[in-house]
């Protein structure tokens, strides 16, 4: 199996042209039919224009360190006179070139810019490299400052022979181990899509689905969007006969501010539910693709569905501020729906039917809590 330094080193010879004709066109149609790939090859891409950026920024300073000194050593120099060497026959004086002139007085009038100048890229070069930190931290799912996305590390249990024999389809096993990382997903239509976020599966060779009564069955990415940390996914189990018809819809407005919402959810192995409010219409460090919700979230809950008091779909939960108590963060169900408005386009394996009719309105919320869960399911990534 390849990993991904492999696939990196592929891609780095495909960039400057060392494979062969066939292994590239082998490549080319791989990334126009693997999503998974084409995630990786955009992921190498922001990598090394990156590390491009950061390396003209760095030469840019040296050159200007360089000039720099050239011209404090010149100042500190003094003009001398000597005698000539007996093979000469110019005139004896030493002189400062019309070059060195020149660099004196272009030093004497613009040495404050020059040292704004290099100021500036010693700053460019110590943001360029928080800026790298920071990207990195966002592709791999960990902590950024202040900020925690809620991708759970599944514990290594002891299963039961029984467990360990049974199949998913009549031939294939299930794995032994209960998986590396885990979240929260729910039906996006009633033939098998999917809704999770993008930070749960990033990284995974294989996924699992698990309902509430312990059915499990394999997914596939479909489309990762990690700007709005949304990925959706397929079950692709041949025995898979369809979730039945969603009870909620998803809102493609806004919500309203101090409006009532709740979630239900995995940060444990049974399905947790949890009520607050819309605190914020816009996210960590303002970010308007996302709510603030006052609920109280653990690792697990990414991926989980935010819904209001009539059974609306209005978010997907994302992360936790880490120093404020209760504030939750949502991607906005808005942008999911624009997603799936623009995969339309791409015409998947099946089209995306949606659920129109809220089947929630005007229920109580045990009711609705109720009939909301055999739709939310544990994913669980391996590596």
């Amino acid at each position: 199996m390849q990993t991904e330094a492999d696939y990196y080193a592929l891609f780095e010879a495909y960039q400057r042209g060392e494979l062969a004709a066939g292994a590239r066109a082998s490549l080319e149609a791989r990334l126009g039919a693997e999503p998974r790939l084409q995630q990786l090859y955009q992921e190498f891409l922001d990598m090394t224009g990156t590390l491009r950026g950061y390396g003209e920024r760095r030469r840019t300073r040296l050159k200007i360190s360089a000039l720099h000194e050239a011209m404090l050593a010149a100042e500190a120099t003094p003009v001398v006179e000597t005698a000539p060497a007996l093979t000469h026959s110019v005139n004896p004086m030493l002189r400062i070139s019309r070059t060195e002139r020149k660099l004196r007085e272009f030093w004497s009038g613009h040495r404050a810019t020059i040292g704004v100048a290099a100021s500036v890229a010693v700053l460019a070069v110590f943001c360029t490299l928080l800026g790298l930190d920071l990207w990195r931290s966002a592709q791999t799912g960990h902590s950024l400052a202040g900020y925690t996305m809620l991708r759970r590390e599944l514990d290594k249990i002891k299963q039961t022979q029984r467990v360990i024999n049974a199949k998913l389809d009549g031939s294939t096993p299930l794995p032994v181990n209960p998986g590396k990382f885990g979240g929260t997903g729910f039906a996006l239509t009633a033939d098998g899509y999917l809704v999770t976020s993008a930070h749960v599966i990033q990284g995974a060779d294989s996924l699992l689905i698990e309902s509430r009564n312990h059915q499990r069955y394999h997914a596939e990415t479909v489309y990762s969007d990690v700007k709005h940390d949304l990925a959706i996914l397929r079950i692709k189990d041949a025995k898979f006969a369809g979730f039945g018809r969603l009870p909620y819809t998803f809102k493609g407005g806004q919500a309203d501010l101090g409006e009532r919402v709740y979630t239900l959810g995995y940060p444990r192995e049974d399905v947790v539910y949890g009520e607050g409010a819309l605190s914020a219409r816009s996210g960590f460090g303002g970010d308007t693709a996302f709510y603030q919700v006052s609920i109280p979230v653990n690792p697990g809950n990414s991926g989980g569905p935010l819904l209001d008091g009539q059974g609306n779909l209005i978010g997907v939960l994302s992360g936790r501020q880490d120093d404020v108590q209760s504030a939750a963060f949502a991607t906005k169900s808005s942008y999911l729906v624009r997603l799936v408005d623009s995969l339309k386009n791409k015409q998947p394996a099946q089209p995306y039917h949606m659920p129109r009719a809220n089947q929630l309105l005007g229920a109580g919320r045990s009711q609705q809590v109720k009939r909301l869960q055999d739709f939310v399911f544990v994913v669980k990534v391996y590596e």
